[in-house]
């Protein structure tokens, strides 16, 4: 159908009744009568050609026909309202920007490197959400929703933009390495071992010391008992204070491998790549607002920058 004779008003009327599933919901929400809603609502069927709800004795709902209708046109109007929102946007106006993500993530990677982007966009305001789930982004002309997620890829119903690769090494304090024997994958066999136990709904199951012995040459080793931690900060803590061994993912140690305070025991040798990866999450066909596409390239250039052949 082309624009100019699309039913603007009848539309309207049908995507409010569609998601009230009320025409007397809708009609409280649009300020008409409840008559006028299904009038509007029975002139864009009849204009269409088919029903959009099945009327029944206790009042209506909608059927496949309106519900495919519906979304598409919740679509058409959310682009409107962007569109709107833009041509008002006054020059000089803060641009709103909520970033989720893994809480590990964002806190040992993500975090330590923001001041330096917020230095470079003094009009871009940051919020953070310390979030594991899945939770697909959004945006507007003067605000926006990114979220950064930890899994195996393809991620369902989402665009999404590969950060790093989730590598994993063996590390401890420098302390506990010049005092213990440690010079083969074996010889952690006879050290504390501390295992960060979580996952994502994309994980399929998180990568541990099992798979690492494997990959070194050691299969099905008799594992000394594990101390066991649902965050990598509280697992880094006591491998920094020199309680144990920690197999960490590459990005949420490398600020702590440069500053020293830990190290690879086997440098970059026994390197376990997990099959699991770091990705910003996106919507699918949907154009980002130059702020967002400006964070993008940021966060994909910081990404970049990881070398896993540091010290």
């Amino acid at each position: 159908m082309r624009i100019e004779r699309l039913p603007l008003n009848a539309l309207r009327a049908f995507y409010q009744a569609a998601k009230e599933q009320s025409f007397k919901r809708a009609a409280v929400q649009l300020n008409v009568t409840p008559g006028a809603i299904s009038r509007q609502v029975k002139q864009l069927e009849q204009r269409l050609g088919v029903a959009l709800f099945e009327r029944q004795a206790n009042g209506v709902v909608v059927n496949p026909a309106g519900q495919l209708l519906a979304a598409e046109v919740e679509a058409g109007l959310l682009r409107i309202a962007s569109g709107v929102e833009q041509a008002t946007q006054r020059p000089g106006e803060h641009f709103e920007l909520l970033i989720s993500a893994p809480p590990s993530f964002l806190q040992l990677w993500l975090l330590p490197r923001l001041a330096a982007f917020e230095e470079s966009e003094p009009l871009i305001r940051i919020s953070l959400d310390a979030d594991a789930r899945l939770t697909p982004s959004s945006w507007r002309s003067s605000r926006a929703k990114l979220s950064l997620r930890y899994g195996r890829p393809p991620w369902p119903g989402v665009n999404s933009a590969p950060l790093c690769q989730d590598v994993l090494y063996p590390v401890c304090s420098p302390e506990l390495l010049k005092t213990q024997h440690i010079k083969a994958p074996e010889d952690l066999l006879f050290q504390t071992l501390l295992t960060v136990d979580w996952c994502t709904s994309n994980s399929d199951g998180a990568t541990g010391w099992p798979e690492w012995f494997h990959q070194a040459g050691k299969p099905q080793p008799a594992l000394p008992q594990q101390r066991r931690y649902s965050l990598y900060s509280m697992a880094l803590d006591q491998a920094i204070a020199g309680h144990g061994v920690v197999l960490a993912s590459y990005p949420l140690i490398v600020d702590r491998l440069e500053s020293g305070v830990l190290v690879r025991p086997f440098g970059e040798l026994y390197p376990l790549v997990s099959g699991l990866s770091y990705a910003l999450i996106l919507p699918i066909n949907e154009k980002a607002p130059p702020a967002v596409e400006r964070f993008h390239q940021w966060l994909i250039a910081q990404a970049a920058s990881l070398d896993t052949n540091a010290p």
